[in-house]
């Protein structure tokens, strides 16, 4: 009996329902010009980690935590001497999600930490780039219930970005809108 693998929820809702209404919302030929969500970058930059080591594995178990992915440690490109920062100073962590852990990430995003922000009224519908991405930034990261607020060293923002394969931002609008994300009226 072979064991059979659970979708995740937002996964199905897009399978179902939001691929046959943004096909017949746009008009498209193809299922293959139907926008899906690509990936899910986490960025979390901490400058101060150029002093001391210790605050990034800090950074590091909390992303890993969040994202259930272990993250890769992001490196200075360039000397800035203003800064206090050499090329490959260690000055940040980033999780890529694909797949399952993006759609199940996502899930939690918008249905759980989201609505765990004090005066929440939405994220802004605005923060697209012009090429169908979408870019999110998180105060602090105590709104995601994997993290103890007793275990943290200090409250620490982080990026979301969220790639899709959309052209235009109206288009991108369209699938986070129908996926669940909890735009600003």
């Amino acid at each position: 009996m072979a064991e059979e693998k659970k979708v995740p929820n937002l996964k199905a809702k897009y399978q179902a329902e939001v691929a046959p209404a943004l096909m017949k919302q746009f008009g498209y030929k193809s299922v293959m010009q139907i926008p899906r969500i690509d990936k899910v970058v986490v960025n979390v930059g901490c400058g101060e980690a150029r002093e001391n080591a210790k605050i990034l594995e800090n950074v590091v178990r909390d992303l890993g935590q969040i994202t259930g992915q272990k993250p890769i440690i992001t490196k200075a490109r360039k000397n800035i001497a203003n800064f206090k920062l050499r090329e490959k100073m260690p000055i940040g962590a980033k999780v890529t999600l694909r797949g399952e852990k993006m759609w199940e990430f996502l899930d939690r995003l918008f249905n759980v930490a989201l609505p765990r922000v004090r005066d929440f009224q939405g994220i802004s519908p605005n923060a697209f780039d012009g090429r169908g991405n979408y870019a999110l930034g998180i105060r602090e990261q105590l709104i995601f219930p994997e993290i103890e607020y007793d275990k943290i060293d200090k409250i620490r923002g982080m990026d979301v970005v969220i790639c899709t394969t959309a052209h235009t931002d109206e288009e991108a609008r369209a699938l986070l809108g129908q996926v669940g994300a909890p735009f600003a009226r």
